[in-house]
């Protein structure tokens, strides 16, 4: 129904976000990655999942597509329902998730919140081979550049740049003495 919900944060906290668009405000249910995306911001845009059931409609938010598109295939799941997906995002990125689904580690998914052991094996079986795309790319060139990389990284991500193309940029840039900005900066001059 809403593809994303754009505008004014009214209230965020763990697990729920309230939007202003135009003087409506949507209250969504969120994971924690999502929550702390928006921290310190005014404004937010939500990609957004409507979810109607016998115990009534609930609207969720994430902070980018790739959490959205991870959140469904965990939903398709028999046996993970809203909550579980929603647990499971709060403590790993999609990028996270596929290399835990690659290398079988049901108890990094089991950290989370309802998720056992028996559920984390089911996650896994289901999910195998399908988050490869989720895989993050060129992590090893931007890894060497610390911190400031990756969070140069992330932003460029947020920009609408892909993952693999902002990595290749910053990993064959010298940024150990470079601050965030200058190698954003820097990354979007090579870009252009």
């Amino acid at each position: 129904m809403f593809y994303y919900i754009e505008g004014k944060i009214v209230f965020c906290e763990p697990g729920t976000a309230v939007i202003d668009v135009g003087g409506v405000a949507y209250k969504m249910t969120v994971s924690y990655n999502t929550f702390a995306s928006m921290a310190g911001k005014d404004r937010a845009r939500l990609y957004t999942y409507l979810s109607v059931s016998e115990n009534g409609i609930e609207l969720y938010g994430f902070h980018n597509t790739d959490e959205l598109d991870v959140y469904k295939l965990l939903t398709s799941i028999s046996g993970v329902g809203p909550k579980a997906a929603l647990a499971i995002l709060s403590i790993m990125t999609p990028a996270q998730l596929q290399r835990a689904v690659a290398a079988e580690d049901s108890r990094a998914i089991s950290k989370a919140q309802g998720i056992g052991n028996k559920t984390a094996q089911l996650i896994i079986l289901s999910l195998k081979g399908k988050l490869d795309l989720y895989r993050e790319s060129g992590a090893e060139e931007v890894k060497n550049g610390g911190a400031n990389a990756a969070d140069a990284l992330e932003a460029l991500a947020a920009l609408g740049y892909t993952k693999a193309d902002a990595s290749k940029i910053i990993g064959s840039m010298n940024v150990s003495s470079m601050s965030v900005e200058d190698i954003i900066r820097e990354a979007l001059k090579r870009m252009n």
